[in-house]
């Protein structure tokens, strides 16, 4: 059980990097001096289905994380 856990977030973890990676450039603190017309606009198409991925992968992985740890601490016990 412990070693499918181990699986599942070493999945996850590359996932969420994959997902983080493949993001938009140009929206970290370089946006804050651009123009501003970039200023306000909505996240659309695939933009805007790997923000919402990148938030479930990483939700994914802390429970599975805690599941992990849970587990490991009940074994020990």
């Amino acid at each position: 059980m412990l070693k499918a856990f181990s699986i599942i977030e070493l999945v996850t973890a590359v996932s969420l990097i994959a997902a983080v990676l493949l993001q938009h450039r140009g929206t970290g603190l370089g946006g804050a001096f651009a123009s501003e017309a970039n200023a306000f606009r909505s996240k659309r198409g695939i933009e805007k289905f790997l923000y919402n991925s990148t938030i479930t992968i990483a939700i994914v992985l802390c429970a599975t994380v805690l599941a992990h740890l849970f587990l490991r601490l009940k074994l020990s016990a």
